[in-house]
């Protein structure tokens, strides 16, 4: 599992390689969350990620979202 600065690092390569991205945060949590806030999803514009905002359940959802915009 990746940290936010693997996230981030990746993130900036894409970017400078000239591939559009999103970075998906955690900003709340409730229940018996997977992840904690302050986690990161990454995602370049063919649809591979870096990091996890979940367990795996919301990880396709997000990367449908960032594809969409």
């Amino acid at each position: 599992m990746s940290d936010a600065l693997d996230v981030l690092d990746q993130v900036g390569k894409w970017k400078a390689s000239g591939k559009g991205v999103a970075i998906a945060t955690v900003i709340t949590t409730w229940g018996s969350s997977p992840r904690p806030v302050g986690s990161q999803l990454g995602v370049d514009d063919t649809g591979a990620m870096v990091g996890s905002v979940s367990g795996g359940c919301i990880e396709g959802a997000v990367v449908q979202e960032a594809l969409s915009e």
